[in-house]
């Protein structure tokens, strides 16, 4: 069973893992195989699985009284990510995925919304097979719709070229630093560590998300469709504005609106001049120390924690996550 080289120095959260991602292809195993295969695969494609393993690491800074109902729990924050992608792929009429054909390219945009839906369901039946604690059931119902409200407010802004750095960070938190946030506060929660220290891993799991995201904008324009297992120049190609563009733009609009006022209709020439434009006014260097500000603060939020083998290691994947190149 695949899990990513990041967690292979780290034994006790690559066993763990792997007991997530057990329950994850069990759950997903239904009546159409090419569908549970397409699934199994992706899940097989070099995911991170970060968000299961930040749920995984917070709670066991604390006492788990049932690692059976942890896995379950991780295994649900993975499940809703790739709902969030099997959507976002059909949004984006995206072609590949985790260098993988997406569902919605290799069975149609229909089989696509009904894998989506399905995999939402599972979530929601593995939420609901692993705690009759409320309080927790409603903070998953809460945390999912601020990720589906950061999702509408993406759409609300695609083609904008007025978006401001504080539209692009309310929809990357909505989209991204949502579920992070989620997973550690949910962790810290389940793990019994005392509120503050909840409360601690929630702010740290946004500033993780913020980073992480503010990486990935950062990669689209610097990485190869190899790399980055993606098609590159997505985001710009499909309207969506992130911040190497919205920093480059700042106060030289009108070198940008020849090739944003295209709209869907950007050349392979197009995009190259952005890349150019946005590289000529430092968007990029700009964006990353922006990222690097939010990922310091994780780093200090995380230094907060009693030491323990957990806590090194949310400190070393943290840190390596603003170094990524792909």
């Amino acid at each position: 069973m695949a899990i990513h080289p990041l967690w292979e120095q780290y034994p006790k959260i690559y066993k763990d893992l792997i007991e997530t991602k057990k329950i994850m292809e069990k759950s997903v195993k239904i009546r159409n195989k090419e569908i549970t295969k397409a699934l199994r695969l992706f899940f097989d494609a070099g995911g991170k699985l970060l968000r299961p393993a930040y749920f995984l690491l917070f709670a066991q800074c604390g006492e788990v009284e049932s690692p059976k109902k942890m896995y379950r729990l991780a295994a649900s924050l993975e499940i809703l990510h790739v709902a969030t992608l099997v959507h976002d792929d059909i949004i984006d009429d995206s072609p590949m995925r985790r260098s993988l054909p997406s569902i919605q390219s290799e069975y149609g945009q229909d089989v696509a919304v009904y894998t989506g839906d399905f995999l939402f369901t599972v979530y929601f039946h593995l939420l609901a097979t692993s705690t009759k604690n409320l309080r927790t059931i409603e903070m998953n119902a809460h945390s999912m719709k601020r990720i589906l409200v950061g999702e509408l407010d993406q759409m609300n802004l695609r083609y904008n070229t007025d978006i401001t750095m504080k539209q692009y960070f309310q929809h990357i938190k909505g989209k991204t630093a949502q579920l992070f946030e989620f997973a550690c506060y949910e962790g810290a929660y389940f793990g019994g560590l005392s509120k503050r220290m909840q409360l601690m891993a929630k702010r740290t799991g946004y500033n993780i998300g913020m980073a992480f995201q503010i990486m990935d904008d950062i990669l689209d324009y610097q990485s190869t469709e190899e790399s980055m297992k993606k098609p590159v120049f997505e985001d710009m190609k499909n309207g969506y504005y992130t911040l190497p563009l919205i920093l480059a733009m700042e106060g030289h609009e009108e070198e940008f609106a020849i090739l944003l006022n295209k709209r869907d209709q950007l050349t392979a020439e197009d995009l190259n001049q952005a890349q150019y434009l946005i590289q000529k006014y430092q968007g990029i260097e700009k964006a990353e120390s922006i990222a690097e500000r939010f990922t310091e603060r994780a780093l200090s939020g995380i230094a907060k924690l009693p030491d323990s083998e957990q806590k090194n290691i949310l400190y070393q994947v943290t840190e390596t996550l603003l170094k990524r190149q792909n």
